[in-house]
């Protein structure tokens, strides 16, 4: 692999600005193959040098990938003059690594949501080829019935003519306000919402909780974010 400068390898990880890297490397606390660096300047090959950081070994990302428990109020965009973006609620070394939304998120609506700056793997996954499953929470108003799953499992045209494929609708509670578990293949403009509505069943509250196979981590705050794991990164892979 091509040889990258010290401070920008460590500061990949998300842990250590790239200030705080020099500081680490003037204390001597950084270790390149079992030797003191001399500057955060010089340039090894993260893939075949052995760097430990306080004598901890560093895990080196080629790409970062992140799940967020997206809150509401963000958009799912890299900036925006009309407010915050998902960006807004990373650290600012993450923001500099040129990550961008899988996908999108509408503003009002909370869950998972993937980053990250590999845009070879970003686009497969939203590729109609490769027909990843999108799994949404949805409280809507009104009352859920089997008509709305059947018209959900034949595909819908909506009044303004947009044509939707079919899609899943599990019916979770019904009465004055309705839950459900929605499923698309595909995500095209406020695709739930507008579904829903064209039923008479107007959203009222909407998360994403699961992409393909992977599930929003139960234990992860809403705002907050964590790197995916190995495993994760696999699963995307062979979707």
């Amino acid at each position: 692999m091509e040889k990258q400068r010290l401070d920008k390898i460590i500061a990949s990880t998300g842990k250590w600005s790239r200030r705080e890297v020099k500081n680490l490397v003037r204390q001597g606390r950084v270790l390149v193959d079992g030797i003191p660096a001399r500057t955060a300047e010089e340039k090894v090959d993260p893939e075949a040098a052995e760097i430990t950081v306080n004598g901890e070994a560093l895990t080196y990302r080629r790409y970062t990938w992140i799940m967020l428990n997206k809150p509401a109020g963000y958009l799912s965009a890299t900036e925006d003059g009309r407010g915050r973006t998902v960006l807004d609620l990373l650290p600012q070394d993450l923001q500099r690594q040129g990550l961008f939304p899988v996908g999108r998120l509408d503003k009002d609506t909370e869950g998972l949501l993937l980053l990250t700056n590999e845009g070879g793997l970003a686009h497969d996954l939203l590729s109609p080829r490769r027909h990843v499953d999108k799994v949404y929470y949805a409280r809507v108003a009104g009352r859920l019935t089997e008509a709305d799953c059947r018209a959900f499992a034949a595909g819908m045209t909506l009044d303004d003519g947009l044509v939707c494929q079919p899609a899943g609708l599990e019916i979770l509670t019904a009465g004055e306000e309705s839950e459900a578990r929605v499923t698309l293949r595909e995500g095209k403009f406020h695709q739930v919402k507008r579904m829903l509505a064209q039923r008479g069943k107007p959203v009222l509250y909407l998360e994403r909780v699961q992409m393909g196979n992977l599930l929003l981590d139960p234990v992860l705050p809403r705002g907050d974010f964590r790197f995916l794991t190995v495993d994760e990164l696999e699963m995307l892979r062979n979707f």
